[in-house]
């Protein structure tokens, strides 16, 4: 797995810190909307190696960040660039959808 794990303690220096674009899939164990979209982030992350950072963050592992960003569906992704977010998409996507929203923000 090329996906970093967020956690509330690390989400402001990892994704809003950070130097790079980083997209964040907001999930849960017991989603399988999220288990299905699993392999297709981990596509997307070796695709983009060195260009953005991806990584997961579990809504029942960590309710502040999700809370703090209106996470009211999973699965759902957010493109951050320079601390803000760029993108938000809900639900199940295909790597080509991502991908668009990623190459946008690059």
């Amino acid at each position: 797995m090329s996906e970093k794990i967020f956690s509330d303690n690390n989400f402001q220096t990892d994704v809003l810190a950070s130097s790079q674009p980083v997209l964040v899939d907001f999930w849960a164990e017991w989603c399988g909307p999220c288990r299905m979209l699993a392999p297709v982030i981990d596509r997307v992350a070796k695709a983009n190696d060195g260009k953005i950072v991806v990584g997961k963050m579990n809504v029942d592992e960590n309710q502040g960040t999700p809370q703090k960003f209106g996470i009211q569906g999973i699965p759902t992704l957010i493109l951050f660039k320079g601390g803000q977010e760029v993108t938000r998409l809900v639900g199940f996507q295909s790597q080509e959808a991502i991908q668009e929203i990623i190459n946008e923000a690059l």
